[in-house]
């Protein structure tokens, strides 16, 4: 199964980002989507999952977290700013599991923490901090992960 991983659009829906998740099963935006839009334009993809952002309107259409299971293997989205300045060990210490996908930073990070493989695919909107726009891909059940820059 592959797995696309998006957060920090922020309203904007970069065809590159559109490009490089084309052929994901499914998708996950870890926050801060910015407008329905972008969920719409990531649905005509793969079925997609968000979760709530610190600049999200909190008007119950996004829950906070997502936990599922796919691939047997366990995986967690939620936007990291619930735990403050999130690091993959504060994250892994919180939540566990298999695989914890998170954004806000906007810094892309693949770090295995122990056993649990965290993922920030880092921001695919508007440039911010001098960081190049990306998304990632996951496949499972293998947990192999990669960084795409757009």
């Amino acid at each position: 199964m592959l797995v696309g991983l998006i957060a920090d659009t922020h309203g904007l829906i970069r065809e590159e980002a559109l490009r490089a998740l084309d052929g994901a099963d499914i998708i996950f935006h870890a926050g801060d989507v910015g407008r329905a839009a972008v969920l719409d334009a990531l649905a005509a993809i793969a079925p997609i999952h968000a979760v709530l952002g610190n600049t999200d309107v909190p008007d119950g259409t996004l829950p906070a977290s997502i936990s599922r299971e796919l691939e047997g293997v366990r995986l967690h989205v939620s936007h990291g700013h619930e735990i403050g300045r999130p690091t993959p060990e504060a994250l892994a210490a919180r939540y566990g599991g298999d695989v914890i996908v998170y954004g806000h930073t906007h810094r892309p990070l693949i770090q295995m923490v122990g056993t649990v493989l965290v993922i920030n695919p880092g921001a695919a909107g508007p440039p911010r901090f001098n960081l190049k726009p990306s998304v990632a891909l996951l496949s499972l059940p293998s947990r192999e992960a990669r960084l795409i820059p757009l």
